[in-house]
């Protein structure tokens, strides 16, 4: 039975027999036909706050459901240290501003409900809140125009499950909060949702065809006297490892859309964590990132996904076999996940019960579109009277994007690379009311500001890495990226 004071608009064969509808707290579902996520989401994709996240590729059961969330009813920005809510300035750090906000519109979600987000905050944190979080000097200006930080409160919300072509609109009433008015704001905007989709066309035409040069911002030579550096750092015992990435920059197209960017994208590299992000002045995010950060369900339980190791796929069976062998007895790539995947049970730990903390699965070998990973799990259950923020708080930024340790590896960061990074390395994510959460680490993904497309990779540097081998993983990483605009056209060398 669902919980007291929600009313299920659902086919009768979704809902135990018996079941009644209460009156308290709405929230309305209507199963509507499954369509291409990216279809559904194109007549929304230029507005601001407009967000497609977007299982696009199967991943061991983390490819399955995609969320259109459009049209808030709220929004939550950070830039330069202050906050804004619905513009407006307001006190308090990014964290707590967006976790009041939440907690102002905290609702269950039924037990029976088909979906795993029911409305909600979505949106991304920049990699620089950690230098939040932790205190730490940012030597950086920003270059991009960018928040820092960016999510919408979304009432009413599409979801799709890409697994059994099943489609959902979701209407929770928010902001309102007396029963009627929830009610019937619920009704009206899922009709007006389920209007536009009908309206709109069930495929999409290809994306328009642009094309730009890009350019290193980094020559090799000068990548590989980076990683020098920080090898320096780790023979003197400053660090065990950290994640040390370069820029790519082009001219953006004119008329390119950030949909159209990531349609490309997502044709050379579908991935399980994909997503397209629409922001005030027609900047954007496109990202067809593998990774998942953190998640957590609603009854306390996490799982972070840490990816440290890379190898390419092959041209034939025989060779992309050989590859994931390789990769899986690689010691270096083994040492690299192994510190990040100790290091994510310590960020963890901070706010799990005490001895739920496990490692199920370490240095797993997965395939994806490009590339194979080396890949753990961590799980553990959150401490009671904590939250999805609480979470982020203790783990952000994802250690397998910083170091380890985390802190003095984010100064070396902040030391040798040579511009900041903005949305890249930070999160993309969704957190319900009801308190469950999932997320991403923004890697493989093209920021597109109001006059650039900017494409950036890395990787993790432990004792016995080689300078040019490094370079050679980046881009590796980084050329779906670069083809996505160039359509494979220039070859840089970086």
């Amino acid at each position: 039975m669902p919980q007291d004071g929600l009313v299920l608009d659902i086919p009768a064969r979704d809902l135990p027999a018996g079941e009644s509808a209460g009156d308290d707290c709405p929230l309305l579902i209507r199963e509507i036909p499954y369509r291409d996520p990216v279809a559904a989401f194109a007549p929304w994709s230029g507005r601001p706050f407009a967000t497609l996240l977007h299982s696009a590729a199967e991943a061991g059961g983390r490819g399955r459901w995609s969320i259109v969330a459009v049209d808030p009813f709220r929004t939550v920005e950070a830039r330069c240290g202050s906050v804004t809510v619905d513009g407006d300035a307001v006190a308090g750090d990014p964290f707590t501003v967006l976790e009041r906000q939440l907690e102002a519109h905290r609702a269950p979600i039924p037990a029976n409900l088909p979906v795993p987000f029911a409305g909600g905050a979505v949106g991304f944190l920049g990699y620089e809140l950690g230098q939040v979080l932790e205190r730490l000097p940012a030597r950086h200006g920003d270059d991009t125009g960018l928040p820092d930080m960016a999510f919408g409160l979304y009432d009413t919300v599409i979801v799709f499950d890409d697994r059994d072509r099943r489609g959902w609109i979701l209407s929770s009433g928010f902001p309102e909060h007396g029963p009627i008015r929830r009610r019937l704001r619920a009704a009206r905007r899922l009709q007006s949702f389920a209007d536009t989709l009908a309206a709109a066309p069930p495929a999409l035409p290809p994306p328009r065809s642009a094309t730009a040069p890009w350019r290193p911002e980094i020559a090799r030579d000068d990548y590989c006297h980076r990683v020098d550096r920080v090898l320096e750092y780790i023979r003197a015992g400053d660090i065990f490892q950290a994640n040390f990435t370069g820029r790519f920059l082009a001219d953006r197209p004119e008329g390119l859309s950030v949909l159209d960017l990531y349609r490309r994208l997502l044709a050379l590299s579908p991935a399980p964590f994909a997503a397209c992000l629409s922001l005030p002045g027609g900047a954007g995010l496109a990202s067809a990132s593998p990774e998942r950060f953190i998640r957590l369900h609603a009854d306390g339980r996490m799982e972070a996904r840490p990816i440290k190791g890379t190898r390419p796929r092959g041209a034939t069976a025989q060779e992309d076999d050989a590859l994931a062998r390789e990769l899986e007895r690689s010691i270096k790539d083994r040492a690299e996940n192994l510190m990040i995947t100790d290091l994510l049970r310590n960020d963890i730990g901070r706010v799990a019960r005490i001895g739920s903390v496990t490692v199920p699965v370490l240095c797993g070998v997965e395939r994806f579109a490009s590339v194979h990973h080396l890949v753990s799990v961590v799980e553990g259950r959150l401490k009671p009277g904590l939250g999805p923020v609480d979470l982020l708080r203790a783990t952000f930024p994802g250690g397998s994007i910083t170091g380890a340790p985390k802190i003095r590896a984010m100064e070396i960061i902040d030391e040798l690379e040579v511009s900041r990074r903005g949305a890249y390395c930070g999160s993309v994510a969704w957190i319900g009311f009801d308190g469950a959460m999932d997320s991403s680490i923004v890697i493989r993904t093209l920021t597109v500001t109001a006059d650039r497309v900017i494409a950036q990779a890395g990787g993790g540097i432990v004792a016995d890495s080689d300078p040019g081998r490094e370079h050679d993983e980046m881009m590796v990483k980084i050329r779906p990226l670069l083809r996505a605009l160039d359509g494979g056209r220039s070859q840089p060398s970086g």
